[in-house]
């Protein structure tokens, strides 16, 4: 018998890979919190129901969903929208607004595998509820950068590309569009980018053959990367709604160029998100290099919370992944090597010396640092290179002549150089140090 393998599109996590997701998990939790978001979390399984309510019937295909042993249709959760929306709906009265919250959680996928996505992965998903201003997308989109630039990632790395399916409808409008032909027209405009004129023709088998002077113009429109390139095709026309969007536009690009982040963010009008719930702005931060997929999107949702069946509250939120953020990282080399390294690696000369610093490991743990120590007794030779092997920042030696003084002999790892401290002495040289790194 060869052994069980797990399934298909499914990790294994050893302590290597686990050490570096949770880096990974730990420095969105931080960028999440500096900006006032609070955590919360939700079952795993949720109703089938929940999930073809917001995404129709045919999302079922996608989904790990069965028939449980109550009756119920149920499915493990492929997304945590829904799930939220339920949650801020059912407290809708009670919350403070806006209401600023997020979470870390796995994801469930029937799909095939694939670089950068696979049926069970984790996300981090920030959600405003109870904003409608564009302040919360100001909001979002900062800490979304934040979640990138957290790693040590830089706007030669990665962008965010800004887009808004309101402003798509009310330019459509503009020109004599119906609503079903905008629709029709934005699936066009979401596959134009890696279809070309082809993703015109799902559009034209429903709606006729567009003219040519409309399509240059929706091409045009698609093609603007800039604020004023947004208002000098919108000059033309005399709209209520395309200003107001267009006022829209400008409070969001100000408020993130005030924040310093205005390098991180493009005018991009081919993001329009396929999903249909979006109301406004939509969003996707993509690796400038181009070598991975989108690694990050979001957008507002206005009409989601009604449609589950709770109150009307205006939302807005964005989900990025550890799969695709991990290989991010790795091409980028910043993957952190020693991330569960203890702090302390503790030299041991022999039993008598081992009595010794048994006292003091468990001192040092209980205070909150990571030591380790050989269970065995090994040569002076081979314990330093643990140590180094390790990643351990300190070594803390325990010889016959150390233990005589009463001193324990301190060394850097990084340049070697060594102190002795009184016993009495050891936490506090040792934070000291610590602190220093």
């Amino acid at each position: 018998m060869a052994g069980f393998q797990s399934l298909p599109g499914f990790r294994d996590f050893y302590p290597e890979e686990f050490s570096r997701r949770q880096h990974i998990f730990a420095t969105w939790r931080t960028a999440a919190r500096a900006s006032g978001f609070q955590e919360y979390d939700a079952p795993v399984l949720e109703p089938l129901e929940l999930f073809t309510t917001k995404s129709g019937d045919e999302i079922e295909g996608q989904l790990f969903s069965f028939t449980d042993k109550g009756g119920r249709e149920v499915a493990l959760r492929p997304e945590m929208t829904p799930t939220v929306c339920r949650m801020v709906g059912a407290r809708a009265g009670a919350l403070k607004r806006p209401i600023k919250w997020f979470s870390l959680a796995e994801f469930y996928r029937y799909e095939r595998a694939q670089k950068g996505r696979l049926r069970a992965f984790n996300q981090f998903n920030a959600d405003i509820f109870g904003e409608a201003g564009p302040e919360a997308e100001i909001e979002l989109m900062a800490l979304l950068i934040q979640c990138l630039a957290g790693f040590g990632l830089t706007a030669e790395d990665f962008i965010i590309r800004l887009s808004d399916r309101d402003l798509w409808f009310f330019y459509l409008e503009a020109l004599g569009f119906t609503d079903p032909q905008a629709q029709g027209l934005l699936t066009a405009i979401d596959r134009f980018e890696k279809m070309g004129d082809d993703a015109f023709k799902g559009y034209v088998e429903v709606h006729g053959i567009l003219a040519e002077e409309t399509k240059a113009k929706v091409l045009a429109f698609l093609k603007i990367k800039s604020l004023a390139g947004l208002e000098a095709a919108l000059a033309e026309f005399n709209s209520e709604k395309l200003g107001v969007r267009l006022a829209d536009w400008r409070k969001v690009l100000t408020g993130l160029a005030d924040m310093g982040l205005a390098d991180f963010i493009s005018v991009d009008l081919s993001v329009v998100r396929g999903l249909a719930y979006y109301t406004g702005f939509v969003f996707e931060a993509f690796d400038r290099r181009g070598d991975l997929r989108a690694l990050a999107g979001g957008g507002r949702y206005n009409n989601l919370v009604k449609k589950l069946g709770y109150a009307d509250l205006p939302a807005v939120g964005f989900a990025i992944g550890d799969v695709t953020t991990g290989l991010l990282l790795e091409q980028r080399g910043l993957a952190p090597q020693f991330i569960n390294a203890p702090e302390i690696y503790v030299i041991i000369g022999g039993e008598a010396e081992r009595r010794v610093a048994l006292a003091d490991i468990q001192a040092l743990r209980a205070a909150g640092f990571r030591v380790e120590y050989p269970f065995k007794e090994l040569a002076f030779g081979k314990q330093f290179k643990v140590a180094a092997e390790c990643g351990a920042k300190l070594a803390l030696i325990y010889g016959g002549d150390e233990i005589a003084k009463g001193v324990v002999k301190i060394r850097a790892m990084v340049d070697r150089t060594e102190h002795e401290v009184p016993r009495d002495q050891l936490r506090a040289a040792v934070r000291d140090y610590l602190s220093g790194q």
